[in-house]
């Protein structure tokens, strides 16, 4: 109508009510998000895949293909790749997206390196049932050391723990609970609030409150009772290097740091090439006056 006043719009708004719609906003959306069995880490965190597109036959290795169960119940599923003869045994976590069939290339370069390997799904990820969580996936890592140590009693005198990117944050707190001989670290981050703040700076500030998986990796490697490697790229997009790099100043000795020059998240392993090889080679040597068994 002439000489009707117009409602202020949205832009209109003082700042403060912007910023309140816009959060309430996205709280209603994500709510719709995190409704039933279902939160905000399944979406932000974890992203798995349930078809495994290889296994190690692909590659002519020979596995054993296990199923085993962890302390809350659920079913878990896991490939043992036998070492050609006696060698150190890796258990294997591996990272936040996709599952074991992903890793087939890690598994035959591992095996070719002279190694037993113990890699596994965790939960919600490939043959594993459940939904991945923080407390979850450390009773994954609980549950594939238990079968370690009840099925492959061999293993149990030579044992390293071997994460990447998320699998760093199994692997670490496993380490302080049932010290291997040692503990190597690939890309690890310091905390899912480090993380936030760098890569989701402002939705992190509205909505990290609502997130319950914390992974505080930077204090509980203050803690680690055994060696540590620390392997991380310097053009890392994803886990930035500094990161890596807090982490490792943070941790006690005896421990070492190997950088790949150019290596971005998930191309470590390929650049690295002999130098990774190197690194691993002289700390598994470093590990041999590990203890004799598994608690």
């Amino acid at each position: 109508m002439p000489g009707a006043k117009r409602k202020p719009g949205f832009l209109l708004l003082p700042p403060w009510w912007r910023l309140l719609l816009l959060a309430s906003l996205l709280v209603l959306i994500l709510g719709t998000l995190t409704w039933g069995d279902s939160t905000m880490e399944q979406h932000f965190l974890y992203f798995p895949t349930k078809t495994l597109a290889l296994t190690p036959q692909a590659v002519g290795l020979d596995y054993e293909d296990i199923f085993f169960t962890a302390e809350d119940g659920t079913r878990l599923h896991g490939w043992f790749i036998p070492a050609a003869e006696a060698a150190p045994t890796v258990l294997f976590f591996h990272g936040n997206a996709g599952n074991i069939g992903d890793r087939v290339d890690n598994l035959l370069a591992l095996h070719r390196f002279g190694l037993s390997v113990f890699i596994f799904d965790y939960r919600g990820y490939g043959q594993s049932a459940g939904v991945p969580s923080e407390n979850g996936l450390y009773a994954d890592g609980r549950a594939a050391r238990n079968w370690l140590r009840d099925h492959k009693p061999e293993a149990a005198g030579n044992l390293f723990y071997f994460g990447r990117s998320l699998g760093a944050a199994a692997a670490l707190q496993l380490a302080l609970e049932s010290p291997p001989r040692g503990l190597i670290l690939e890309s690890p981050f310091t905390s899912v609030a480090g993380m936030g703040k760098r890569h989701y700076p402002i939705l992190y500030r509205l909505l990290g409150w609502l997130l319950n998986d914390k992974y505080d990796n930077n204090e509980k490697i203050k803690g680690l009772p055994v060696p540590l490697l620390l392997i991380y790229g310097t053009a890392d997009t994803i886990v930035p290097p500094a990161m890596a790099q807090e982490l490792f100043d943070l941790a006690p000795q005896p421990k070492q740091l190997h950088l790949i020059d150019g290596a971005d998240h998930n191309d470590i392993f390929f650049l690295g090439r002999e130098s990774y090889w190197d690194a691993w080679r002289q700390f598994l040597q470093k590990g041999k006056k590990g203890k004799d068994e598994l608690p």
